[in-house]
């Protein structure tokens, strides 16, 4: 049974693992919660709020080459949607994923462009920060 203890994880692969790390960590203010290498040939990491009960982890096949493209996103609408609704934080926030090495784009579906911004990530994944908050 899923309780409020149940923590998820969003898991994916990288061709970019240091650098997708740090663009997480430096845009959305993350710490590195664990990492790992060569576990079955593949090497991670695992970053988040200590306290928060959702965390991303990355992954890459290790002695991968980089700029393979195997890992790229399958489509503009793979999105994390983070819900900013006091609107000095969310200025803030942008910053920090522009100065981390993210691209302000344009959605794929115009609602996310009408409070919130897109960017995108080096394997081409996005993320959203919208200022509002949400609700059922």
């Amino acid at each position: 049974m899923i309780s409020e203890k149940t923590v998820m994880r969003v898991a994916r692969p990288t061709d970019h693992l240091s650098v997708i790390t740090r663009m997480y960590i430096d845009g959305l203010g993350f710490v590195l919660l664990s990492q790992f290498a060569d576990h079955d040939g593949i090497d991670g990491a695992i970053i988040g709020h200590p306290q928060h009960n959702y965390h991303l982890e990355f992954t890459q096949h290790a002695g991968s080459h980089v700029d393979s493209y195997a890992c790229k996103a399958p489509s503009q609408d793979h999105l994390l949607v983070f819900y900013l609704p006091d609107e000095a934080e969310w200025r803030r926030a942008c910053e920090n994923m522009q100065q981390a090495g993210f691209l302000p784009v344009r959605s794929a579906n115009p609602f996310w462009d009408v409070a919130g911004k897109t960017f995108e990530d080096a394997d081409g994944y996005r993320v959203v920060l919208q200022n509002r908050a949400w609700s059922l």
